[in-house]
């Protein structure tokens, strides 16, 4: 099934108008979410409670309800319920996924197109990991994040990367755009230009942030993001990042993904 007529219009429109900057060319990796489920030579889906390391209060899991493909879009679901996996209960259940050893690129531009939902507590992310962890455990081997968004906060916009050494000596680079568009009310599309000595953020094409300063404890410069990284997408609850939940907080919370390119 293919998106509402009077919405792929819109989104065809938009797109008539966007360019990827900086000369990315190829597309070497995509997914339109055009099918009936999603694509499992391109995504794994995580399952596990482990709150991330930031005391989230979700479960992830991979049941169609938290994640799942419809009507041509991508839908991570953080529901407000019960969920019991091997005897581990968390209150909220969502969904996160990754591209690892299927989606895995050192440089290029990324294109990721979506819709991003609202409420206190809620913590959607499109980031990326390396693959091979070259410079050993987090931080040390690197996060780039391509967006975080605070639920509660809808025209900020925030871009970071993690670098330095091991938790908890690990250090980070980081910048809030604020935006005069509330970014839960529409399709955006959020952008990261990697090259070798410098990383770029952009929201619809416009460039946010742009930085060349990180180091590594392990390697020489530009270590630790001279190694694969994979994308990873995920709608937490809570955490030291979203904050508390609250009473009046929506549930279902859904992000919504158009398509995701990335180029070379």
């Amino acid at each position: 099934m293919k998106k509402p007529c009077f919405l792929q219009a819109a989104l065809m429109s938009a797109a008539l108008f966007f360019v990827p900057s900086l000369n990315a060319q190829e597309i070497v990796w995509q997914d339109e979410f055009d099918g009936k489920s999603l694509d499992y030579s391109k995504w794994e889906c995580e399952q596990n409670a482990f709150g991330g390391g930031n005391n989230e209060l979700q479960m992830y899991t991979d049941r169609q309800r938290n994640v799942r493909v419809e009507n041509g879009f991508l839908i991570l679901e953080a529901r407000k319920e019960k969920t019991d996996i091997a005897g581990t209960v968390r209150d909220f259940s969502s969904a996160r996924i990754r591209s690892k050893n299927r989606g895995d690129w050192m440089y290029g531009r990324f294109d990721i197109r979506a819709k991003l939902p609202a409420g206190q507590g809620i913590w959607p992310a499109i980031w990326m990991l390396p693959t091979d962890e070259k410079y050993g455990d987090w931080a040390s081997c690197g996060e780039i994040d391509i967006m975080e968004f605070k639920g509660h906060e809808p025209r900020k916009l925030h871009t970071t990367l993690h670098f330095g050494s091991r938790w908890p000596n690990n250090r980070f680079n980081t910048n809030v755009f604020e935006t005069k568009k509330d970014l839960t009310l529409d399709f955006h599309t959020y952008s990261l230009d990697w090259r070798k000595e410098k990383i770029t953020w952009f929201l619809d094409d416009q460039e946010v942030y742009s930085t060349s300063r990180w180091e590594s404890d392990k390697g020489p410069y530009p270590a630790p993001f001279d190694q694969r990284f994979h994308l990873l997408l995920n709608v937490a609850v809570g955490g030291g990042f979203g904050g508390p939940v609250s009473e009046s907080t929506p549930f279902p919370a859904q992000m919504l993904i158009d398509f995701i390119r990335v180029y070379k």
